[in-house]
């Protein structure tokens, strides 16, 4: 049980040091930085602040990783295909991380190499365009990731059932909104900045929850067949 709880604490510890850096780094960060992306000269003035933030959100896709791997050997007990998915997509989360934040460091290179000014922002578009899809992939990815982990606590009850009710109905929003978004950006980009907040607020109570109170015990130790 010490164990258990142990890996509650670093679960919860890693909820909200994945929405940390996810809001310091992409959200205050880079983002602002590609606000103006047919300025290069703003985008080569901010450059600690690009690659400062593209750290953080590689930190962010660690994180990622770091939860299905601690919660990998709780939740095989009773669902190992879905476990072994979970970690999977978790995973494939990290590499379009990466694939997004590539975009943000290559646009400081081309700024500071660039050779006519047109060209130079031609090519900033197709990156900034390679990022918005990098980033619909994670969204899609993340979602996903997000409903097998509440379909698994919510039927093994190692959280109360309203935490994990929550965090589907936040997942599906977001999948919705992800998936609207393939379809037509600007509809799916003012979804996404009102369908996310419930996923974030959804995983930062759940990271306070399990770092005070921890997984609860009876789930834990009821046999497969019970669940």
């Amino acid at each position: 049980m010490t164990t258990y709880r142990k890996t509650a604490v670093l679960v919860g510890s890693a909820f909200l040091f994945s929405n940390i850096t996810f809001i310091l780094g992409t959200i205050g960060m880079v983002e602002p930085a590609l606000g103006s992306p047919n300025d290069l000269s703003l985008i080569s003035a901010s450059r600690a602040s690009v690659v400062l933030g593209v750290l953080l959100s590689f930190a962010n896709g660690l994180a990622y990783v770091g939860i299905a791997a601690l919660l990998f050997p709780i939740l095989r007990q009773r669902f190992e295909s879905l476990a072994l998915a979970y970690v999977g997509f978790r995973c494939m989360e990290l590499i379009t991380q990466i694939l997004a934040d590539i975009s943000p460091l290559a646009l400081l290179t081309l700024a500071e190499k660039a050779g006519p000014v047109a060209t130079a922002q031609g090519l900033g578009a197709v990156l900034l365009a390679e990022r918005f899809w990098a980033f619909q992939m994670l969204n899609l990815i993340f979602s996903l990731s997000a409903l097998l982990l509440n379909v698994m606590l919510f039927r093994s009850r190692l959280i109360p059932t309203f935490i994990s009710i929550w965090g589907f109905t936040a997942a599906a929003l977001v999948l919705i909104s992800s998936v609207l978004g393939w379809f037509s950006p600007a509809l799916g980009e003012s979804l996404g900045m009102v369908t996310g907040l419930p996923m974030l607020l959804n995983e930062v109570f759940l990271g306070i929850w399990l770092i005070l109170r921890g997984f609860n015990p009876s789930a834990i130790l009821k046999p497969a067949w019970q669940s």
